[in-house]
């Protein structure tokens, strides 16, 4: 029997692996608004839209987003948008039955020096980190709202926290985008403006240990959770919450180094020092991902290669390079 899926944000870059994902998979009418089709930070228009379209399930996924520059530039969108889109998205998903509500959340939501790797229990332990504090403080509002619809009223509303993303439709802009993209674009820059006598300057120490995740692998486990039987989803995951990730971390250098060959880039790579390094390091606990029989299947360099090649047949032009 066909249900109706609503992918909130779906044009960016997690939304629009979930409809590629959705679309591959057959059998569900999919709901997509744009932003100038429905706002929503305007609570009547979402309640507007879930009264008319009744949707059987819901993936949150849009959401304000940026790096470690656009945070420090825009904290009050982060924090003030974020926190309304989430609170009407899962209101109306409450109000209007619907049948289970996927809520993306991010890694930052745990401490700066959390234990590693990072179970979810230890969210709220300790501070944040204050380079992203504005999106995680968000981020973690909209975890525990979905945890306390699920314990007051019994909604079916599920938090997923992804490690960090990239892959086709990422943020490619130098001034918001997230060091995966930020990199790629800039070694491209770099092959084609001047060769090895160009170099790559990243912030700070690139001592920094990072774990990525290839955006489809998400859509892949978001589909696969929308599609869990409710037992073993709460068995495994009593507060709602599950990490998505790869399970292992690498160095911000030894990332660069493998952005740099696949572009094909010559470039030498320099670090300054004088910018923060942010979280030294984020590695997710996946075990209850895997417990449910999920793990990530792409590899880092298999992920950057799609990624590039994307890039270059629909960014590199409008890149000017």
């Amino acid at each position: 029997m066909e249900s109706s899926v609503f992918v909130a944000g779906h044009r960016g870059l997690v939304g629009s692996a979930v409809v590629r994902r959705l679309q591959a998979e057959g059998g569900r009418r999919l709901l997509l608004r744009a932003r100038d089709e429905l706002d929503l930070l305007d609570q009547a228009a979402v309640h507007a839209f879930f009264d008319e379209e009744r949707p059987g399930f819901v993936v949150l996924a849009a959401a304000v987003v940026g790096g470690i520059l656009a945070n420090d530039r825009y904290p009050a969108d982060f924090i003030s948008d974020n926190v309304a889109i989430q609170s009407n998205v899962i209101r109306a998903a409450h109000e209007y039955g619907v049948q289970r509500l996927i809520f993306l959340g991010s890694s930052c939501i745990y401490p700066k020096h959390a234990p590693q790797p990072m179970p979810e229990a230890c969210m709220l332990t300790g501070p944040l980190e204050p380079t992203n504090q504005w999106y995680a403080v968000a981020k973690i509002a909209g975890a525990r709202t979905c945890e306390a619809y699920r314990r007051q009223c019994g909604d079916d509303f599920v938090t997923l926290m992804p490690t960090n993303l990239y892959g086709p439709n990422d943020n490619f802009d130098p001034e918001t985008s997230h060091v995966p993209a930020a990199l790629l674009r800039r070694f491209h820059e770099a092959k084609r403006s001047g060769g090895p006598d160009a170099p790559v300057t990243l912030w700070g120490t690139g001592t920094p240990r990072r774990e990525f995740l290839y955006v489809d692998d998400l859509a892949d486990a978001i589909v696969f959770v929308l599609n869990l039987p409710a037992g073993p989803l709460y068995e495994a995951a009593p507060d709602g919450m599950l990490n998505v990730g790869v399970g292992e971390d690498i160095s911000i250098a030894e990332l660069a180094e493998i952005i740099r060959d696949v572009t094909g880039s010559e470039s030498a790579i320099r670090y300054d020092t004088t910018r923060p390094d942010g979280t030294p390091r984020k590695l997710m606990d996946v075990s209850r991902m895997q417990a449910l029989g999920w793990r990530a299947r792409t590899s880092l360099r298999e992920g950057f290669a799609k990624t590039y090649a994307w890039y270059l047949e629909h960014r590199a032009n409008a890149a000017g390079a």
